[in-house]
């Protein structure tokens, strides 16, 4: 026993208590890793037949390991706060110079660019003003202030339903008397008996046969049914109207019914059967109201009309359903089918300098003519108008999003991950930051997710994985090695005053 080996045990024990005190000092300190004394014994220098007789002359520390374990994670509900969970870490740029960090706590400095409390700015993969992400390298993080580009709208996705029991959009019937009439018939005129009746829209001669008979044609169906003739009282046209004549007709006296189409207004409801309406957006990310409007002129059959809600809005095509109700086809407004079928295509004008007209599309394919009240079940235009940045988050692979307040988002860039095959290589240059060595190997960067990359949670940190239970374990157990050093030390004290009392 001698002096070398107790002071070198007091030394091992001091640095392990050196250890342990930082590790409870940074128990709270975000993203720290622990660290644990390593320690090797000593021996002198001897010749290879003494091996056996070698004693030894203390302890030295070997090493502070860092203990890499994950920490648990806290949410903050702070945006631009991230915890890794897994492997990796935070690439930060000191003016060029790259260091590596667990601390997930950023803030955005006067120029938009994502730093850390020491002004280090966070590396990741840039993205254009499109949303598209650069992956070939990495570069320091910003937040774009700018407006997001508005996009025009071009096409409107409309999902209705048309009410099959709706009126057709017909006035009261043309009636027009034969060339050759020569009885004493008058007539009141035609009356539509059932405004719904897909009959009101076809063509009818009545032709008498007789002072009391007569036959009903029906032009548009090529049928014909016949009836006995009394003054005053009403003749059935189809199932949707009749007519009453008065007087004694004479044989081959005929009198035409046809129908008249109501004349559209969008000014007044009584024109078309349902209306709706939805917001555009030009090339400028001016908008205005586009109003869409549905007259049945036939069982099964709409026309369609379109327009500004400050113009005049036009026939744009026809809709037409089967007897199940579903969409069977749509024509132009010139009676041709439409180019893609279920799509109209119209235009509008717009005022503000953006591109005259603008040409839009009017997709119905979700359209039905089922029984039932007329509504929409979905209508969605496409394009919106420019929008200013409201907020962002970051996602599990480290995307970083905006939110626009019109609605949108997109991608602003994507924060990369570092990892090492060493990790105990790294240099701690304190304030949470690690410096990469030969002894660690060079950074493998990836996203967030990828090979043995870690995944990322944004609005949340990762806390120090200090376990202080432990730690004071360790703690008592340090101080009682350092007092048994400092007890040999005293003991080979004695024994030498020993010697020299002889």
């Amino acid at each position: 026993m001698g002096y070398q080996q107790g002071l070198s045990g007091l030394s091992a024990s001091s640095s392990d208590l050196d250890v342990i005190g930082n590790n409870i000092a940074n128990a709270n300190t975000v993203g720290f890793k622990s660290g644990a004394a390593q320690f090797a014994d000593m021996y002198a220098n001897s010749v290879a037949t003494a091996v056996g007789n070698q004693v030894g002359i203390g302890t030295k520390l070997a090493q502070v390991q860092q203990q890499f374990s994950q920490g648990t994670i806290t949410s903050t509900n702070q945006a631009l706060d991230v915890a890794i969970n897994g492997n990796g870490f935070f690439q930060l740029s000191n003016n060029g110079s790259l260091v590596y960090s667990r601390n997930g706590v950023f803030q955005l400095d006067k120029n938009g660019y994502i730093t850390n409390a020491e002004g280090l700015q966070l590396m990741g993969y840039g993205a254009n003003s499109s949303g598209i992400i650069n992956t070939a390298q990495t570069v320091p993080l910003s937040v774009p202030t700018a407006n997001i580009a508005p996009k025009a709208t071009t096409n409107i996705a409309a999902g209705l339903n048309l009410n099959a029991q709706d009126p057709l959009m017909l006035g009261t019937p043309t009636v027009t008397a034969g060339a050759t009439n020569a009885g004493t018939l008058t007539t009141t005129g035609a009356t539509i008996t059932n405004s719904a009746s897909g009959t009101n829209n076809d063509n009818y001669t009545v032709t008498f046969t007789s002072a009391t008979g007569y036959t009903v044609t029906d032009a548009t169906l090529g049928t014909s049914t016949t009836g006995t003739y009394t003054a005053g009282s009403a003749i059935s046209l189809g199932n949707g109207q009749t007519i009453t004549f008065n007087g004694v007709p004479a044989t081959g006296d005929s009198y035409s019914v046809a129908p008249t189409a109501v004349a559209f207004n969008q000014n007044s409801s009584s024109t078309y059967n349902y209306s709706t309406s939805t917001t555009v957006y030009d090339s400028l990310g001016g908008s205005q109201t586009v109003n869409m409007y549905f007259a049945k002129t036939a069982a099964g059959t709409w026309d369609v009309y379109g327009g500004v809600s400050t113009g005049t809005a036009s026939l744009i095509g026809h809709a037409n359903f089967n007897s199940s109700g579903t969409l069977l086809g749509t024509t132009d407004a010139t009676g041709a089918p439409t180019s893609t079928p279920y799509v109209f295509n119209f235009s509008v004008p717009t005022t503000d300098g953006s591109a005259t007209p603008q040409n839009l599309t009017l997709n119905i394919g979700g359209t039905t003519q089922y029984g039932g009240k007329n509504g929409v079940n979905s209508l969605q235009p496409d394009g919106y108008a420019a929008g200013t940045l409201t907020s962002f988050t970051i996602g599990a692979d480290g995307t970083l999003t905006g939110n626009y307040s019109n609605q949108q988002t997109a991608a602003l860039g994507q924060i990369a991950l570092a990892n090492f095959a060493n990790q105990n290589g790294l240099v701690n240059l304190g304030n949470n930051e690690f410096q990469q060595t030969s002894a660690s190997g060079a950074a493998q960067i990836s996203a967030p997710g990828s090979t043995n990359h870690g995944v990322l949670q944004g609005g949340a940190v990762e806390n120090s994985n200090v376990d202080l239970t432990s730690q004071l374990v360790d703690l008592i157990t340090a101080q009682r090695n350092y007092q048994a050093n400092a007890q040999t030390i005293k003991t080979q004290q004695t024994v030498d005053q020993t010697l020299i009392n002889l």
